[in-house]
């Protein structure tokens, strides 16, 4: 059996045992495996035409087109290391990664160019515009073998992910990160050959770009969307018979506030979450929305691809957990002195495996905190193996199976005392007012820090501060009690990936508490 050391070599798999499947389906927009892999080579010749280099940056800074799509899969098979920028993005964000990556060639549309124009002011760089690619010479064959071999411990990409402070830092993948990854979930997830695979969250998150290779390693069709609405997902996977969605909670909870028509809903075979913890309510609404779907909730760190799983024979006993390790990864839970934890014992989740990553770009203090050597128990550390330490609070219990407790850097001080923000949360989602909410510290000059909570309800059902702050009494201690509750007019920030932005509603309530107020109660 031929290994499959890249992306283009899971391409080829799939070509050679699925070439007239669907690969893409986007709109009018449909290629085939043999399509897709013919466009792929072709590009990738151009790459190499161009002057590009085997271990050269490549960035990509654009929506989920074609092209996007070809682009990608042309820079694997290249050996060139791909930068996907979120197309969100401004230009501030979008130079600090051209310039920390050092990349030679930056690939967008015609109108994102002009945006970014003054941030690529002073970097030398070239420019293509993906909308001008053309596939004419298609009757032209391709060479079938390209020259740059790689190997799977080589860099394949780097993925720019939000700090608690700072710019973004990049985290550099390995070609054996993205295979083992797309294996990995692919087969618990039992992806087949006939699945539509949404692919609705950024191809520069983690997740997004899994939506991708986890397509390419099972034979399916990925669907890219990039919507306005959440009103015209359900419509899309009608038209395209979408049968797997990932998404993340606040996308989530967009999605099951749209009507799913029944025909659409039951063609669903498997949902997943993943970026953040899924409150029980919503879970359930997606359930009715998706009657014959399996629900599958994911944890995972872009350091780490995908940490844990829950199968869905454990959402209904266990649906607050995040599950046990995915295959082919060791995860345990360990104290700052490099000890385990016992049961029920809150400490750091520290992932071992084929999806550990090969540390931060350009920062090396930053790696060597986070990326350490193992030390297998009772013997010598290991050299050539390393774990990442996540900064996330999780806790088992006697099965094994683990809990999210919060970010490290999530956490709220309040009184002496450690609280999560998701445990306030899954108490203000049970409101039928609520669609969004988001609870964070802030300093106080007498607790430490006190809890605020940031709540989105939709504008014919109104919540009222003194009756959240109700509930919450009467279900939470009183040290996890909020002091103040903050309505939104509309959804509550995003960062790029989608995830609610706790840093940024942080800082807009960072001297709340400095002068003398009247607290909502």
């Amino acid at each position: 059996m031929t290994a499959h050391i890249s992306l283009y070599d899971l391409l080829q798999d799939s070509a050679q045992h699925h070439g007239d499947r669907r690969a893409f389906a986007q709109g009018a927009k449909m290629a085939t495996y043999s399509q897709l892999l013919q466009d792929v080579r072709l590009t990738a010749e151009r790459l190499a035409d161009s002057g590009v280099q085997a271990g050269e940056r490549v960035a990509v800074y654009a929506g989920k087109q074609y092209e996007t799509v070809v682009m990608l899969l042309a820079i694997n098979a290249h050996g060139a290391i791909l930068v996907p920028i979120n197309p969100q993005l401004k230009e501030q964000q979008v130079r600090h990664i051209l310039l920390d990556s050092g990349t030679r060639l930056l690939l967008s549309t015609g109108p994102r160019l002009r945006r970014i124009e003054a941030a690529l002011k002073d970097i030398h760089l070239a420019t293509w515009q993906l909308e001008k690619m053309q596939f004419a010479d298609l009757n032209t064959p391709a060479n079938t073998a390209l020259v740059n071999a790689v190997t799977d411990s080589d860099p394949a990409a780097i993925l720019y992910t939000s700090g608690s402070t700072g710019q973004p830092k990049g985290v550099v993948l390995s070609q054996r990160n993205l295979v083992s990854g797309a294996y990995s979930v692919a087969h618990y997830l039992r992806l087949r050959a006939d699945d539509v695979i949404l692919g609705i969250l950024p191809l520069s998150f983690d997740a997004g770009l899994s939506q991708l290779t986890t397509a390419l390693a099972s034979g399916a069709c990925y669907a890219p969307l990039d919507f306005l609405q959440a009103a015209e997902v359900p419509t899309f996977c009608e038209a395209h018979g979408v049968t797997a969605i990932t998404g993340v909670p606040p996308l989530w909870m967009q999605l099951a506030s749209v009507q799913w028509p029944v025909p659409t809903g039951e063609r669903i075979r498997c949902f997943t979450n993943t970026g953040g913890h899924m409150p029980t309510p919503l879970l359930e609404k997606l359930r009715s929305a998706f009657p014959d779907a399996l629900p599958y909730l994911m944890y995972g760190l872009t350091e780490a691809f995908r940490s844990t799983y829950l199968p869905p024979d454990a959402v209904v006993t266990r649906p607050e957990s995040i599950g046990k390790a995915v295959p082919n990864a060791d995860i345990r839970v360990m104290r700052q002195d490099g000890s385990e934890c016992a049961v029920g014992e809150h400490g750091e989740l520290v992932h071992r495996g084929a999806f550990v990553t090969l540390g931060y770009w350009n920062d090396p203090e930053l790696t060597a905190q986070r990326y350490r050597p193992w030390a297998r128990p009772g013997q010598q550390i290991s050299r050539d193996e390393t774990e990442v330490w996540s900064g996330d609070i999780v806790y088992r219990d006697r099965d094994d199976y683990l809990y999210f407790v919060a970010r490290s850097d999530d956490m709220i001080k309040t009184s002496g005392y450690r609280v999560s923000p998701t445990e306030v949360e899954e108490i203000l989602f049970a409101a039928d007012e609520v669609t969004e909410a988001a609870a964070f510290g802030v300093p106080h000059p007498q607790q430490g820090e006190a809890i605020i909570i940031s709540v989105f309800s939709q504008p014919q059902k109104q919540a009222s501060a003194e009756a959240l702050i109700k509930l919450c009494r009467e279900k939470l201690p009183t040290y996890m009690v909020p002091l103040h509750v903050s309505f939104h007019d509309s959804p509550l920030p995003r960062n790029p990936n989608g995830k609610i932005d706790r840093k940024q509603l942080k800082q807009q309530f960072s001297e709340f508490f400095s002068t003398p107020l009247t607290v909502t109660e």
